[in-house]
């Protein structure tokens, strides 16, 4: 059976609005008039125990509504979503102890206290035994470095300190589900690859079922093997970035790097995407025109220094699957 089992999985929210002015706050009073927003139209998947799974949508397409679902927050108005053996909404006390959530714009230590007493406070609140508690505690702190600001308020902490420290915060009762909302935004290069690596060892050491919702899609790429997008409380895509790709656009980029700047190549079906000083990149449809035929055709005709395809950015082939299914 599925770690995690959602089928049809709906919710609707009822928006109250009134007209502008006076006026319209007194007929507001009298007749409060509601509009309906779908926010989620019948979301089915599934996840495997272990797998790390990215969830993304533009604003508004109902990420952060699944994900409150699935860690009991919000009741839906239809569908069932089970996890292990629980329904969210209904063994709440239950499922929470099983889960971990690390928002990257919130946290859940206390501002005002040292890092290692915000951790104490949470084994209390989970109810974690002393000799687990201070296996995974050590074990976090050596695998996020965070000995030297443990006795640090969390006030004052870098982003990325505290980021580190969110996500050890987390893993103290050792759930077997991780929600991971934006954990990277706002973070510098160094912080980025420290997390990644750390969600990375985590889902492969501790077998814990990850879902990441982002809008960095450097993330995606770095950590997801499969990628469900929403759009419009609708499932747009649900695979590999493999399958993404094939399913949008079959466009491929041959950038190469001259010996000289002279370059004058016309083929059907063949556009320059761009030519800067010795460096070409080429747009070209491999369903039709295969990368080594064009790679052969270019260096029959000029001296080549380097030259490498590549295939369009994560984020080109979401924008653009957007765009076929509506622009949400």
């Amino acid at each position: 059976m599925s770690h995690i089992q959602v089928e049809d999985l709906r919710k609707t929210f009822f928006v109250s609005e009134r007209s502008s002015g006076i006026f319209g706050s007194i007929s507001g009073l009298v007749q409060r008039k509601t509009r309906k927003i779908h926010a989620l139209k019948g979301v089915s998947f599934s996840l495997e125990k272990g797998e790390l799974v990215g969830y993304i949508g533009p604003n508004g397409a109902g990420k952060s509504t699944t994900i409150k679902i699935l860690s009991g927050i919000l009741v839906p108005s239809g569908g069932k979503c089970i996890i292990g053996d629980r329904t969210p909404w209904k063994d709440r006390i239950q499922h929470v102890s099983r889960i971990g959530v690390v928002f990257g714009q919130r946290t859940q230590l206390w501002w005002d206290l040292p890092v290692i007493e915000s951790f104490d406070l949470l084994r209390d609140i989970y109810r974690v035994s002393q000799s687990k508690y201070r296996k995974t505690c050590e074990e976090m702190i050596d695998l996020l470095d965070l000995s030297d600001f443990l006795s640090t308020p969390v006030r004052q902490l870098s982003l990325g300190q505290r980021m580190r420290c969110d996500f050890a915060a987390a893993m103290l009762h050792t759930p077997e589900i991780l929600f991971l909302d934006e954990p990277t935004i706002g973070l510098d290069a160094v912080s980025k690859l420290a997390v990644r690596k750390f969600i990375k060892d985590l889902n492969k050491t501790h077998n814990v079922t990850i879902i990441l919702t982002t809008h960095d899609m450097d993330d995606i790429e770095a950590l997801c093997d499969r990628v469900i997008i929403i759009g419009g409380g609708e499932i747009l895509c649900d695979g590999s970035l493999t399958k993404l790709r094939s399913q949008v656009s079959s466009r491929r980029y041959l950038r190469i790097h001259l010996k000289n700047d002279d370059f004058l190549f016309e083929e059907e079906g063949i556009s320059i995407v761009s030519q800067e000083d010795h460096t070409i990149t080429l747009a070209f449809d491999s369903t039709k025109t295969s990368a080594a035929s064009l790679i052969s055709q270019v260096t029959s005709k000029h001296e080549v220094e380097d030259l490498f395809v590549e295939n369009p950015p994560i984020e080109e082939i979401v924008a653009e699957l957007y765009a076929k299914s509506g622009g949400f």
